[in-house]
């Protein structure tokens, strides 16, 4: 018995065992009725589409798992199935005419069964919208691979400039502050130098899990190139966004960074700068604060 189906089994028990109190209960009350009476075209139909309804409830068990969608949807097979497997057993049991309980059996669950049908196909639409939209995310998040970065797990420039277009088209129309945050490592070409890039790459990884812990849910993340990070904040004034850029030059400089090789504690430090988007294109905005950072940059060499 497949795997599904194995947990359907009092449900399918409950089909064979309905289905054969109908054969006893009309055996018990009729005669048979002979072979030569029989209408060939009555049975065909009428055993034919509870044949069909009984093959309906093993697919759609064998293809679900447990629970209140499924309870409904084989509720409701199981009506249907027994209502027509009702009225296929007049054509081979007779019952007399003062006998109207049959009546009862083969029309009353054909009704009730397919109400509760309908109301479990309208839970498995939405189910099938929900599932739809989580694989639209995943397809859409698999065809973007290519747009985040190999070595910290944030999307990179292309993606940064994509997301930075929405996000201005976004506070246009609901007229919310936008702001951008640039953090530049001090003096990174350094750290290269002595400890060799493997040593840089290790900094970089740890930054970035810094300034993620430092970050609320809707702001992104991404690493515009070597060791300059951007990040996006929505719903945020220039006041908001000056004060995260320092919180993150902060944690920074307090980062606790050994080498691997020598146990070495390394003295981090970074240029941060923001800007507020005004009414222009994600370009001149991501333009405007490379010259803030620039200018945050030229500060540092001029106090050096």
């Amino acid at each position: 018995m497949p795997s599904l189906l194995r947990h359907h089994r009092l449900k399918l028990l409950a089909v064979v065992l309905a289905a054969n109190f109908s054969l006893l209960l009309h055996l018990a009350a009729g005669d048979p009725i002979p072979v030569r009476e029989w209408n060939p075209l009555d049975i065909f139909g009428e055993g034919g589409a509870a044949l069909l309804a009984l093959v309906w409830l093993g697919l759609m068990l064998n293809s679900r798992p447990a629970g209140r969608v499924t309870n409904l949807l084989a509720l409701g097979l199981g009506c249907v199935f027994f209502s027509w497997w009702t009225d296929c057993l007049d054509e081979f049991v007779r019952l007399p005419e003062s006998v109207h309980w049959d009546h009862w059996l083969e029309s009353a669950p054909m009704p009730v069964g397919l109400l509760l049908l309908t109301y479990g196909l309208y839970h498995w639409h939405h189910e099938q919208l929900a599932i739809s939209a989580q694989m639209e995310k995943r397809e859409r998040l698999f065809r973007e691979h290519l747009l985040f970065d190999k070595l910290t797990p944030l999307a990179g420039a292309d993606y940064l400039r994509r997301q930075l277009q929405l996000s201005l088209e976004e506070s246009r129309r609901e007229g919310r502050p936008l702001s951008l945050v640039a953090v530049d490592l001090d003096h990174f070409d350094a750290i290269n130098q002595r400890f060799g890039h493997a040593e840089g790459d290790a900094v970089l990884q740890a930054v970035t899990q810094l300034l993620l812990l430092n970050l609320r849910r809707q702001d992104l993340l991404c690493r515009l190139a070597g060791d300059r990070f951007v990040i996006l904040l929505p719903h945020t004034g220039e006041s908001q966004a000056r004060q995260l850029a320092g919180e993150m030059a902060l944690a920074v400089e307090h980062l606790a960074h050994k080498t691997r090789q020598h146990g070495e504690r390394l003295q981090l430090g970074a240029s941060v700068a923001c800007a507020m988007a005004l009414d222009e294109d994600a370009e001149q905005l991501l333009r405007r604060l490379n010259l803030a950072l620039a200018r945050a940059k030229q500060g540092l060499a001029l106090s050096a």
